[in-house]
Order: structure tokens, then C-alpha cells, then sequence
């Protein structure tokens, strides 16, 4: 059965909170963007951890039985970019949230209130 865009937002949410990621936003960006209805934005204190939460998302994707679009970064672990479709997830390093600040480009997005 296929997943909504919203089930497996939320899903995803699970995975990132169970692997303690920090800042864990939701931007809602139906009617703002094409790329995606959902990004979901966070970081962790190290590289390890950063990978740690990407190699979780990736694998409810494949619980979900989804296909994983794309992953970005992973080797590098400052910037992970998971693409699931309707859902993009950014894992940043600490250092570099802050630095590329992607809530501030995509303000026009309204932000999902996680429960």
C-alpha cells in the first residue's frame, strides 16, 4: 500500500527523534514548491551521529517499501540530503546548520507542529 506524503513524514519524524537528532524542524511546502511537499530538517553533534540518523531514514524508507531517490553526502556527513520523494530530508552537521540556515530560504513555508 502506497504511503502518503504525510505518513511518511511522520514516520521519518519517528526515526530522526529515535537516533536523538537535534532542532528537528518540519517545513510544509505544498502550494510553495514542486521538489517536495515536505522538508524535514535537523543536525547532529557529529559526524557519526549525522550518519547515524541518515542510515535510519533510509531504512524506514525501505520498511515502508519505498525507493530512496537519492542520498547525498553521506561520506562526508556535514550535509546529508535523503530524497524520498514528497518527503526531502536534510541531516546537517551542527556546524553547518547554522551556516546554511535553510529555514530562513524557505520561510515562506509554513512549519509542521510535531507531537
Amino acid at each position: 500500500m502506497k504511503q502518503t506524503p504525510e505518513q511518511v513524514m511522520n514516520e521519518v519524524v519517528k526515526a530522526i527523534e529515535d537516533k536523538k537528532a537535534h532542532n528537528l524542524v518540519v517545513l510544509n511546502l505544498k502550494g510553495i514548491s514542486l521538489v517536495a511537499d515536505y522538508f524535514v530538517i535537523c543536525h547532529g553533534n557529529s559526524d557519526t551521529q549525522v550518519q547515524a540518523i541518515a542510515q535510519e531514514v533510509r531504512k524506514v524508507a525501505g520498511d515502508l517499501g519505498m525507493t530512496l531517490r537519492s542520498m547525498e553526502g553521506f561520506d562526508a556527513a556535514r550535509w546529508v540530503l535523503v530524497d524520498l520523494g514528497d518527503v526531502i530530508v536534510h541531516v546537517f552537521h551542527r556546524d553547518e546548520r547554522e551556516y546554511y540556515n535553510i529555514e530562513r530560504l524557505w520561510s515562506d513555508a509554513k512549519v509542521v507542529e510535531l507531537v
